[in-house]
Order: C-alpha cells, then sequence, then structure tokens
C-alpha cells in the first residue's frame, strides 16, 4: 500500500464527506421494529457564517448522531436554517443604503424578491461549512423556515391560538429598536449595565409657591407625562395627593395620584407617569384612566406633540436640551450618579425605546403549565440539572410574548382588515367576503411574525405538521436537543410549549446545555477584540478531526469552553500520532502471510496470546465499556480523553512497540501472525470507538485495514459500535502488565537522571516481594530488553542494594541500577553536589523572602503564590539530587 509519509487531511477528509453523501449513509432507514434516535439541529441564521460556538453546538450533536448511528438504530439529524427576520433584511438593506436608497423606495414586494435572491444566492454558506465540519445531517430533509411546508405550519398554529383566543391584538408598551424600525421580544433584549445618571426636576404645584421633585433616568420622556404619583402611605405627600401640577415646557395642567407601585426610597419618592413610553407606567396609566401620550416617532425622534421647542431632535438630543432648559428655569435639582442595566437590541445593539404600539400577542400562562409539568414529571430533562431551576423560574413568570415585527421579511400575520368596516379576518387566505358587512375588499396586516415564532414549531413542522407523515409517527418526540443556555427562553422553551399544544407530544426527552467558547483569558469571542478565529482556515489548517477532537477533549459536558491556537495541538498531535501508528503498522503486516481461514473463523481465541496481548484486549474491553457510558452519559470530553488515552499510551507506546520484535522475526511465522492479528484488530476496534470525534481518519485507517483484516460492513461511518467481551477482561493480566510497565517506567527514569544514552545497555537488580513477581519479570525480561535496555535482571527477595546505584521504588519492589562502568561516578558526584549547593542557595532566597513579615504583608496575592510555588518546585528536585547523590556514595 502507498501511504503518505504525513497526515493529509484536506483530501481525506473531502474524499470521505462525498463518498458518505454518494452512498447514502446519512439517510436514515424506517424500521418500526426498532426505536430510533433523532436530532433537530438548531437552525442557523440564514446570514450566518461559521464560529466557533457553531462549532461546539455541531460538533457535539455529530458525535451523539454517529456514535447513535453505529449502534445500529435508525439514526436521524434534520438539518435547517432561519430565515433570520430583521438580521436578513439588514444585509439586503444595507445592500440598498449603497445604491441610496431605502426599502421604501422599491417597495415591499420589491425588497422581500430581493432578500429571496440573496438567500438563494448566499444563504447556503453555513451549509457547506457545517459539510466541512463533517456534520453527518440528513441533508434531503434540510428544512428552511419560510419554505412552502413550514409557511403553512405557522399559518395553521396562527389561526389555532387566534381561534382559542391565546393571540390576540392589543395596545401595549413594548421594546422597541428605533434602528431595526420595529417590535422585539422581552427575550431579544440584551441588557448592559451602564453608568447613568438620575435627574431630580421640579414639577410646580398649579395655584401655589411650591413644587414637587420626580427623579428620573430618561428626562426626555417627561414631555409625555400625563400624572406624578406618590405611594398612599408617603406622609410626606399626603396633603398633595388630588391636586395638580403644571409639566414644564408643554405647560400641561396633570395630576398628583396616589398608586402603590411607588417606591417611597426611591429618589424623592415622588415620580413621574408616562403611560406612552414605560411599561410600569402604563400599568398606572390603566389603573387611574391616564392619557397616553406619544412623544417620539418610530425612529427616536421628537414629534410635535413633544412641543415646537423639541419637535425634530433625537432622544438624546432632547434629553441634553431639556436638561439645559431646567438649569435655565431653576428646575432642575441634584444629578446623581446611578448604575443601571439598560436594554439594547439583539441584533444592532441600539438602546431600546420603551413605545406604545398595537402589536399582537401569544398569552403564554395557559401554554406555560403543561410545559412546567412536562419537566416536572421527569419526561424532559435538563443536563446539567442546574438549568432546570432557570426554565422553572421563566415559565412561572412568563409573560405574554408579542409576535409582531414592523419589518417584511418574514411570515406575513395572516390578519385580514375589511377595509369598509375593519372586522378582522384570521385565514390562510384573503378571504373572499367579510363575515360582519359582507364586503369583498380587504387589507393584510402589514407585520411579519417574530423569527422564533416559526422556530417555536420546529421539533414537528420540520417533519411535516400539519400533515400526518410517516417522519411524525417514527421520529417525534425527538431524543436530544443540544444548544446553548441563552436561548432557554427564546427557544426551548417555547418549542416544548408548542409542540405540547399541538402533537400533545413532548418534543425532546433530553436537553443538553452547553456553554460558551470563550478565549483564553475568559472573553467572549468577538470580532472588535480579534479574539474570534475563523474555523474554515482552521480545518484548511489543521484538519475538521482535529479541530473537532480539540473542541471536545478541552470541553467539559455543560461547561464553557476556553480556546486558545494551542489546544488545535491536541487533535493534530493526535492525528499525526494515529497516522504513524497507521503507516508502520501497514507497511509491515502486508509483508506477513495472509491471515488464514481457521484463524478468521475462531477470531482471538485462535491464536497463541502472550501477556501483552491479553493484556491489550483486556484493556480494550475495558475502554469499550467506559467509552460507551460516557457517550450515553453525553461525557464526551471523557469519551475523548479516554480514547487518547488508550490509543496513545496502551496501544501506540506499548503494545505497538512490545509487538515489534515478534513483526520483525520472520524465523517464528507463528508469532508474527498473532501480531499482525492483534495489531489490526485492536486497531480497527479503536478507530470504531473514535469515528464519532474524529470521523475522517478513523474512516481511512479502517477502510486501509480492510485489505488484511476480515472486515463485512461496507463502510466504518455505518459500522457497528464495538460490544464488550467480557470473557476477555483480565484483572490478573492487568495487574501483571502493571508491574512491568512500572517497573521499566521507573528504569527509564533512573537512565534519565543520570544522562545515559538510549542505546546504552544496563544491568538492573529488583528486590521483589514475592517468589510469584520473580516468575513474571523473568519470564518477560524481553519486555524490560526491548523498552529499557536490561542486558541482564536480577530478580531476588532479599537483595542488598548494589554499590554505587541509584534506586527507585515501584509498589513492593525496589529497583536499583548500578552506575558503574557506565559513567564517570567522580564527575558525577561533583556535578550533583555543584546542583545542589546552587538549588539550596535558591531555597534559602526564597525562604527568607516568605519569612518576611514586611514582604508577606506587602506583596500582592499572586507573587506570594508564585514565590510558594517556586519554592515547593525547587525543593522537589533538591529531594530528588541528594537522593542521587546518596546513591553513588
Amino acid at each position: 500500500m502507498e501511504i503518505n509519509k504525513s497526515y493529509e487531511p484536506n483530501k481525506i477528509e473531502k474524499k470521505w464527506y462525498k463518498n458518505s453523501l454518494e452512498k447514502g449513509y446519512f439517510k436514515p432507514k424506517i424500521d418500526k421494529t426498532k426505536k430510533p434516535f433523532t436530532i433537530i439541529i438548531p437552525p442557523p441564521n440564514v446570514t450566518g457564517i461559521l464560529h466557533m460556538g457553531h462549532v461546539l453546538n455541531n460538533t457535539l450533536q455529530d458525535v451523539m448522531i454517529r456514535y447513535k448511528r453505529m449502534t445500529g438504530v435508525p439514526t436521524l439529524w434534520i438539518p435547517g436554517v432561519d430565515h433570520a427576520g430583521i438580521a436578513t433584511q439588514n444585509v439586503v438593506e444595507k445592500q440598498l443604503a449603497n445604491e441610496g436608497k431605502t426599502r421604501h423606495d422599491i417597495g415591499r414586494e420589491k425588497l422581500v424578491d430581493m432578500i429571496w435572491d440573496w438567500k438563494n444566492e448566499k444563504g447556503g454558506r453555513i451549509v457547506e461549512q457545517l459539510k466541512q465540519l463533517g456534520c453527518s445531517c440528513d441533508w434531503s430533509r434540510q428544512r428552511f423556515t419560510m419554505d412552502e411546508g413550514l409557511s403553512n405550519a405557522v399559518k395553521e398554529v396562527f389561526i389555532k391560538l387566534y381561534e382559542k383566543g391565546l393571540i390576540y391584538k392589543g395596545k401595549r408598551i413594548i421594546n422597541w429598536c428605533p434602528r431595526c424600525v420595529t417590535a422585539l421580544a422581552n427575550d431579544e433584549v440584551d441588557h448592559e449595565d451602564e453608568h447613568g445618571h438620575l435627574w431630580n426636576m421640579k414639577y410646580p404645584i398649579k395655584d401655589s409657591k411650591g413644587y414637587v421633585i420626580v427623579t428620573t433616568t430618561r428626562p426626555e420622556t417627561m414631555l409625555g407625562d400625563t400624572a406624578v404619583a406618590v405611594h398612599p402611605d408617603d406622609e410626606r405627600y399626603k396633603d398633595i395627593i388630588g391636586k395638580s401640577v403644571i409639566l414644564p415646557f408643554v405647560e400641561r395642567e396633570i395630576p398628583i395620584i396616589a398608586d402603590e407601585y411607588v417606591e417611597r426610597d426611591f429618589g424623592s419618592g415622588c415620580v413621574k407617569i408616562t403611560p406612552a413610553h414605560d411599561p410600569n407606567d402604563f400599568e398606572i396609566g390603566q389603573r387611574h384612566q391616564l392619557e397616553q401620550i406619544i412623544v417620539m416617532d418610530e425612529h427616536g425622534i421628537m414629534n410635535k406633540k413633544a412641543g415646537e421647542e423639541f419637535a425634530g431632535l433625537s432622544r438624546f438630543e432632547c434629553r441634553d436640551k431639556i436638561i439645559e432648559k431646567l438649569k435655565e428655569k431653576g428646575l432642575l435639582g441634584e444629578i446623581d450618579p446611578h448604575d443601571h442595566a439598560v436594554g439594547h437590541c439583539y441584533r444592532c445593539e441600539t438602546i431600546i425605546e420603551p413605545y406604545l404600539s398595537d402589536q399582537w400577542f401569544v398569552k403564554m400562562e395557559p401554554l406555560a403549565k403543561p410545559a412546567i409539568d412536562a419537566v416536572k414529571d421527569g419526561r424532559i430533562k435538563f443536563q446539567p440539572e442546574r438549568w432546570t431551576k432557570v426554565y422553572y423560574h421563566w415559565m412561572e413568570n412568563v409573560r405574554d410574548w408579542c409576535i409582531s415585527r414592523q419589518i417584511w421579511w418574514g411570515h406575513r400575520i395572516p390578519a385580514y382588515y375589511c377595509n369598509k368596516c375593519r372586522t378582522i379576518t384570521v385565514a390562510k387566505e384573503m378571504p373572499d367576503k367579510c363575515s360582519n358587512c359582507g364586503s369583498t375588499k380587504f387589507t393584510q396586516d402589514e407585520d411579519v411574525l417574530d423569527t422564533w415564532f416559526s422556530s417555536w414549531l420546529w421539533p414537528f413542522s420540520t417533519m411535516g405538521w400539519p400533515e400526518e407523515t410517516e417522519d411524525l409517527e417514527f421520529f417525534l418526540p425527538t431524543d436530544l436537543l443540544i444548544t446553548a443556555p441563552g436561548i432557554i427562553y427564546l427557544w426551548v422553551a417555547r418549542m416544548i410549549m408548542a409542540t405540547l399544544e399541538f402533537m400533545d407530544e413532548i418534543p425532546f426527552k433530553t436537553v443538553l446545555l452547553h456553554g460558551m467558547v470563550l478565549d483564553e483569558q475568559g472573553r467572549k469571542m468577538s470580532k472588535s477584540l480579534g479574539n474570534s478565529p475563523d474555523p474554515i482556515h482552521i480545518i484548511e489548517e489543521f484538519g475538521a478531526d482535529a479541530l473537532r477532537f480539540s473542541m471536545i477533549y478541552n470541553t467539559p459536558k455543560g461547561a464553557d469552553s476556553y480556546y486558545s491556537n494551542t489546544i488545535l495541538d491536541t487533535g493534530r498531535n493526535f492525528a499525526n500520532k494515529i497516522w504513524n501508528a497507521y503507516r508502520f503498522i501497514m507497511m509491515n503486516v502486508e509483508k506477513i502471510d495472509p491471515i488464514p481461514e481457521s484463524v478468521i473463523l475462531r477470531g482471538v481465541e485462535g491464536l497463541k496470546l502472550e501477556l501483552a496481548d491479553k493484556w491489550i484486549y483486556s484493556r480494550l474491553n475495558e475502554v469499550i465499556i467506559l467509552a460507551t457510558k460516557h457517550y450515553e452519559d453525553l461525557r464526551l470530553n471523557d469519551a475523548a480523553n479516554i480514547l487518547m488515552d488508550f490509543i496513545w499510551k496502551d496501544f501506540c507506546n506499548w503494545y505497538l512497540e512490545l509487538s515489534k520484535d515478534r513483526i520483525y522475526n520472520q524465523i517464528e511465522p507463528g508469532g508474527q501472525l498473532t501480531a499482525k492479528y492483534v495489531l489490526l484488530d485492536i486497531f480497527q476496534t479503536s478507530m470504531r470507538l473514535l469515528q464519532p470525534i474524529m470521523p475522517f481518519i478513523t474512516q481511512e485507517i479502517w477502510n486501509g485495514i480492510k485489505n488484511y483484516f476480515p472486515l463485512e460492513e461496507e463502510a466504518l461511518v455505518i459500522a457497528a459500535f464495538p460490544k464488550v467481551n467480557n470473557s476477555l477482561i483480565n484483572n490478573k493480566i492487568d495487574s501483571d502488565m502493571k508491574i512491568i510497565q512500572e517497573t521499566i517506567t521507573a528504569i527509564r527514569t533512573l537512565r534519565k537522571q543520570v544522562n545515559l544514552a538510549p542505546k546504552v545497555e544496563i544491568s538492573v537488580a529488583i528486590k521483589v516481594g514475592s517468589e510469584e513477581q520473580i516468575k513474571l519479570l523473568r519470564a518477560y525480561e524481553n519486555y524490560f530488553q526491548k523498552l529499557a535496555k536490561v542486558v541482564k535482571l536480577k530478580a531476588g527477595t532479599v537483595l542488598q542494594k548494589p554499590s554505587s546505584s541509584i534506586a527507585a521504588v515501584v509498589q513492593n519492589m525496589e529497583v536499583y541500577l548500578p552506575l558503574k562502568g557506565l559513567i564517570d561516578l567522580k564527575a558525577e558526584r561533583a556535578k550533583l553536589q555543584k546542583q545542589i549547593d546552587k538549588l539550596l542557595s535558591e531555597l534559602n532566597k526564597i525562604k527568607a523572602k516568605l519569612d518576611n513579615p514586611k514582604f508577606m504583608a506587602n506583596a500582592p496575592d499572586s507573587i506570594v503564590i508564585k514565590e510558594k510555588e517556586k519554592h515547593h518546585e525547587i525543593k522537589t528536585k533538591y529531594d530528588i539530587t541528594v537522593l542521587l547523590l546518596e546513591g553513588l556514595k
């Protein structure tokens, strides 16, 4: 076989991914005698480009899909892309802006056509990137949240909820983005702590020389005030309740009212009430029948109701001017610093404006109760479990969901207004006749639905609902959702509610919530910080397998992942180690006679095995048990850890090295055949275990092994996951091999301590604790010869330490390495004494610092810790060097 000297991931990864697509390996066969395993992908935005968060999320999903596929169950991973209303429209509107146009210049139909053209041309980029990562989705089932089937599902759900009274239209205070010119749901607002101010403003009391002081963080909204409120039990203001104040600038008379919402200890205890620009003020206004005055437009520009002096100013220009004018009039009190959370648009980061507007809402409380019960009774489980409390908290305090958006890209609300009597008809298509007045002329609602309104139907709309499909019957409920905690509210909770409501079924059984991918300093990745690498560049340089393994290996279940370029060395070095082992094995086994039919029929039982062979089979089966458990428990980093440990250390560093003598020994064909069979069998089984995490290099190697070893399956991606053979697990074998390994390791360490060249042959003496240990060591002297260059091994229960020797302890044994004739003892003693003197001097200096009260009192904690660590490190070196010198006396 021609095998490249170095591993070339780009060629191999593209070859095998293409092969899997062509052969249809990612497409499950519906077999009603088997229980399926299903995952729905969190659909990335159509505008999206692969980032490290996507890498972690989709690799976790793919590992589980590939593992389950190998267990033989029908396995489905449904892919898809979200239309991302605001984000996608913004992309195309920016293109228009470059041409000096707005969406209003070209109209709704033309803009939507442009967005579809953009989607068809560039919207598939992230799908191709997921394929480069190795995602084994069934791409024949790929969905888009605005494709025909999903659009029909959205209309069906809207109509059903409207008819049930769970969707309504109302005038409410909503979160408004003046930049995107649309409403946002509460969960689409990112709150950031900012340094602001509390402005104390004086409102003159009518027919009095007195005034009240109101406190606010948003002075510009005072122009829409329609009352001042105090707490009914606040003794300071009992005499003025029912009186009026004159609102500065607009000279409007507004009442002083009493409401228990007011906090007596906040500011002056008097609060300005602006029902059209604050959600709490809106509720107070409803209780007291206050007028609602909107003083700014949808772009955050002050309108005529703000007064001629302020009309046309932006909200923040207006704020500055009001403060200036209040000073001039002597109506500005103290300005206090105030840190508070300010809402920003999750898309464009513009500061949100609470705004009174006609919007469509979903009543959430009736939908929330069954969804809470589904988690409480254990039908749905969150992992890690701590997220269950977060879910309950949100669901038990759920608010109605504002679902209308004032943009043009998205699912247009299926509500039609009679042009004559304004009666609303909700239907999939424009009605023929008004049920109220008989008119035939209608206008459809201009708004579109929140992007999440289509996403909350994802578990069942992707399988063909509202049609009754075979996929729905077989694959729902799905088994696992893997996503980030940040969208528990936006998506996870809503999917649970929708699927229970429309399917009377849970959407998934387990929700695995993973952490964020942070940089090595613990910062969130962003373009502005320059700490967000391009995963595609990483794949092109290191390979998808190396990236996948590195991310899985370094990410404990449910925890944040800390990324730096250095973690890629883990995956790349592991891939290279595997490849080098593969190359060595294949270059040598092809020279050995083919495995005879008798051995193929009987397997390992037809071979004469020695200790190392029995040990590697025992270890392999122990690893199969652990790997299977870790995959099942979603502890994927633990699976990666034990597999690398087994393949690198047990197989490559120990078994492969110990098998070389037999591989090269043509005089003993039986030993050659055994080594060949065991090497190929252990290696191909290891590739099966590792395939879910590193699908490409494992397929290449497994396919190569297939030329020399009996493997029936067509491809590794659909091959069987290894099953444990308990009869091959042997604790005694493990124990015996452990003694030999630890003894060889101790001898190697002793050699290194005195800088013996690797080729120098040595003699060792080992004081053992039993006759059985003597037999073991003597039976496998060849292992010591091979791995530690031991040409003479003396073992006994009453051995004395040889002169001029150094020693190590292994379990209940003492290992001695006589150095006479190997090194210049006199020179070595002098060298060690010099090292001891130097180390002692360093220790004394550090000790003097640590014993100095002044240093301990004034030095930063980090410096003190560093000095203590340095002291421990040098003390360890000192103790070892002293022991070495004593051994040479």
